[in-house]
């Protein structure tokens, strides 16, 4: 696998070297760690949900990021007509179904982007990928309830029905286009302690994306990147609040050749 760890090392090199903007349209919740997280692994960050800018300001950007964490029909909206832009322009565009299997609302809404626009990557934990694929998923909030190995099978068939390719994060992450599988290890418990770790996983897979135009490779990339990070936070962090910091510090510090050295990456 030292190829693809070779690719983590380019690509990392790639973003801080040209800093793609990324355009976010994003929840409340996570959009200033989000655009802190992007500041920090050298990207650009921009948040733009606005109903008559959001097309006009994917035309400035590597790769757009859809989250509906915090989601109106008026955001769907606005969501739709940049993901038909960046389509036409042949930007990347990463998908974040947070909760989809949760309320009718947000799995519609998940479904309609998907029909409506050309998503190259959905980033999403075990239970939001169940949902998109029709099944049975009982999610406690935005949180996952199902195991990896409950989508070991769904991923790679799902992926090659919607003509895309998934990256299933928790504990250990599945990257699949439903030709090819790729697991990423790594991360720490606190990881999952603190709001947005997902949502910024998201937001790294769009800037590793701006750079890296094989959707698997890129968020495979990015998903071990950000696990070497966690990792490096959490050896120093106390708690919580420290391991905020220590994240950031992470993934600015870290240099290419550290997270090659350190990642862990094989086939699925």
């Amino acid at each position: 696998m030292s190829a693809l760890a070779g690719k983590i090392a380019e690509n990392l090199n790639k973003i801080r070297a040209t800093q793609p903007l990324i355009h976010n349209i994003t929840n409340f919740v996570v959009m200033n760690f989000t655009a802190n997280v992007l500041l920090a692994s050298g990207a650009s960050p921009v948040m733009a949900h606005a109903d008559n800018e959001a097309e006009e300001m994917v035309e400035h950007a590597g790769a757009l990021v859809l989250n509906i964490g915090t989601l109106t029909d008026a955001w769907v909206g606005a969501m739709i007509r940049a993901g038909r832009k960046a389509s036409e322009l042949g930007k990347p565009i990463i998908l974040d179904p947070v909760g989809a299997g949760a309320t009718s609302l947000r799995t519609n809404a998940a479904r309609a982007i998907l029909a409506q626009t050309w998503v190259s990557v959905i980033r999403g934990n075990t239970s939001e990928i169940l949902s998109l694929a029709g099944q049975d998923s009982i999610t406690k909030g935005v949180d996952a309830t199902h195991a990896l190995t409950d989508v070991s099978e769904t991923a790679p068939l799902l992926a090659r029905e919607l003509g895309t390719t998934l990256a299933v994060t928790g504990p250990i992450d599945l990257v699949t286009d439903g030709r090819r599988s790729l697991i990423i290890e790594g991360g720490h418990s606190l990881m999952p302690r603190i709001t947005g770790t997902g949502c910024a996983a998201t937001a790294l897979v769009g800037a590793f994306h701006a750079v890296d135009k094989d959707p698997v490779s890129a968020a495979a990339t990015a998903l071990a990147f950000f696990a070497v990070a966690g990792e490096a936070a959490g050896a120093q962090a106390q708690g919580p609040g420290s391991f905020v910091i220590h994240l950031l510090d992470a993934l600015y510090s870290l240099s290419p050749e550290e997270v090659e050295a350190r990642c862990r990456i094989r086939q699925g």
